[in-house]
């Protein structure tokens, strides 16, 4: 990969939407220069795929919950049973294996704090092999830099 590759994946991270034209010009390549590149980057695992940020709160889901989990097991059939499960939540937005205190963390939209009850009761609290359930609400979210961006510097 080299600085070309990474000004495509920052332009591709900060508008999945433009056009290679578009990109092919702010990279300094040709339009079919840059659809190679792409679709290079696409083969290699780079670049995973498109997508668009959504306004969670305005789309009505005001509560964000980062919910830390405990399982009894470690054994990895339960884990990818776990897994299994977790996948299939509305309102699971992300689901991290970690290191530390707790074996999963999850993050979860959620209209308001019914939602968010309902969710606990009728998902969270039945996923296999839990042992402990700690929630935690988001209050702020600080605006951050994209991966991109984060990974390969702001700069270029």
């Amino acid at each position: 990969m080299d600085r070309i590759d990474r000004k495509i994946l920052k332009l591709l991270a900060n508008d999945a939407r433009a056009s290679v034209t578009d990109i092919a010009t702010r990279a300094g390549l040709s339009q079919s220069a840059c659809t190679r590149r792409i679709q290079a980057l696409e083969a290699a695992g780079q670049l995973l795929g498109y997508g668009a940020h959504l306004g969670h709160r305005r789309l009505g889901f005001k509560v964000t919950a980062l919910v830390d989990i405990t399982l009894g097991t470690q054994i990895e059939e339960d884990l990818a049973q776990f897994e299994r499960a977790v996948g299939q939540i509305d309102g699971v937005v992300e689901c991290v294996l970690v290191s530390g205190g707790q074996d999963y963390r999850l993050k979860l939209l959620c209209r308001d704090l019914d939602d968010y009850e309902r969710l606990h009761r009728e998902h969270l609290g039945r996923l296999p092999g839990v042992v402990t359930i700690n929630s935690s609400f988001v209050l702020r979210s600080v605006p951050t830099r994209s991966e991109a961006d984060a990974l390969f510097g702001s700069r270029e």
